[in-house]
């Protein structure tokens, strides 16, 4: 592709690292390369639906080439990223180790997993409701004449021309 013409496609992995970006895993350090892609694979699938109004339809996708067949804008990808975040929290929780009982500690004291739990829980609504804080706020800005950024409800709330 040449500099003059537009990408008109958003790769996978342009998603995944700015999901990447946001977390903390040793999981990711320990499993292959392939393994690695096909859990943000099924982070970023999981994800899409919770993104009520996109630009395009995000289903619109080449799994093959590892794209979307669109180019998404930064503001959508970070709508999406919030999500795969709020996934990547539910299969933290989804783990059976979260319910056996552990040892923490020189003295061998039960750690909480109930506590443990409960603050993931908290986490993954804390990214899914800033996820929607993102949708609701997402195209309801553009740029002014003067290069400022300018909220859109009254281009939003113009009736459409008869």
């Amino acid at each position: 592709m040449d500099e003059e013409t537009p990408k008109q496609f958003t790769t996978f992995q342009e998603v995944y690292d700015l999901f990447l970006a946001g977390i903390t895993d040793d999981m990711f350090l320990e499993i292959t390369k392939e393994d690695t892609l096909e859990i943000l694979q099924e982070l970023l699938i999981a994800a899409i639906p919770y993104f009520e109004y996109p630009s395009h339809d995000l289903f619109d996708m080449d799994l093959d080439k590892q794209q979307f067949n669109f180019q998404l804008s930064m503001e959508e990808m970070i709508v999406l990223r919030q999500y795969m975040i709020a996934q990547w929290i539910g299969y933290q929780l989804a783990t059976i180790d979260l319910i056996k009982q552990k040892y923490s500690g020189s003295d061998f004291k039960f750690t909480s997993q109930a506590s443990h739990i409960k603050q993931l829980k908290d986490m993954k609504a804390e990214y899914e409701h800033q996820g929607f804080h993102l949708q609701r706020v997402f195209r309801r800005r553009h740029k002014g004449e003067d290069g400022s950024v300018r909220s859109s409800l009254n281009l939003i709330m113009e009736a459409p021309p008869q």
